[in-house]
């Protein structure tokens, strides 16, 4: 995609990396952003996207002529970080093609596993991941203990942890058996470990998670460790959920 013109620096910023605007500014704020080869701190600075080289704590920044959109079956134990300090697998081993060229769309923790969305598209990134947009995103979770009506219930009006009280979820039970239950939830907030958290703050902690869907993208027949683009059908759905 190329602009026409000059844009604020904020938004290249926020076009080119997984940095909301505000995330941007922060870093304009903090002098970790260069225009041409000098610091840069003016909100209001405006730059040409062709010509001037901007750079965002020392990584040059460029609008993608073309950007990928991608899905990708998680597998479990594996971090969603380009590195990890403590040496665990990361999913850059499996996307080694698309590593410094894509960013997650949010993340899962070291033992779930399920879909991430992946692009170079900043404003998808930030669409995504956005509290206002409140995406929903839909996991099925293998929990210790039969869950019950009551327990359901609690998840489905909000359950209060120590963040504040969730917004209201999906809950289905789908099958279960003396020690254990599995139950499809959905949610629409983007907290760490939330879907972890909700079920222990109602006497169920999970045992095995799995996002099956971020909005109308499907995790489907994949299988751990592939990846497919988005067809054309569900990129158009997934911008109209967000209003993009």
């Amino acid at each position: 995609m190329t602009l026409p013109g000059k844009v604020r620096l904020q938004r290249l910023i926020a076009l080119t990396t997984e940095l909301s605007r505000r995330a941007a500014e922060q870093a304009i704020a903090r002098g970790n952003v260069s225009v041409n080869g000098t610091v840069v701190t003016a909100m209001g600075t405006t730059v040409d996207p062709v010509k001037d080289r901007v750079r965002l704590s020392g990584r040059e920044l460029r609008i993608p002529e073309h950007f990928v959109y991608i899905a990708f079956y998680k597998p479990r134990r594996t971090m969603v970080t380009k590195s990890d300090p403590e040496g665990r697998p990361t999913i850059w081993e499996m996307l080694d093609r698309w590593k410094g060229r894509l960013n997650s769309a949010g993340r899962l923790d070291f033992e779930s596993e399920g879909l991430i969305i992946l692009t170079n598209d900043g404003s998808m990134l930030n669409a995504l991941t956005h509290p206002k947009h409140e995406v929903w995103k839909v996991y099925e979770a293998k929990v210790r203990g039969v869950m019950d009506e009551q327990a359901i219930e609690r998840l489905k009006k909000g359950v209060k942890l120590e963040d504040g009280v969730t917004l209201p979820a999906e809950v289905r039970a789908k099958e279960s058996a003396d020690k254990n239950s599995w139950v499809e939830i959905g949610i629409r907030e983007g907290r760490n470990r939330q879907v972890r958290r909700m079920c222990e703050a109602v006497g169920h902690p999970v045992m095995k998670l799995k996002r099956i869907s971020v909005g109308p993208i499907k995790l489907g027949r994949m299988k751990q460790g592939e990846w497919r683009f988005l067809n054309e059908k569900e990129l158009r759905e997934l911008k109209r959920v967000m209003g993009l």
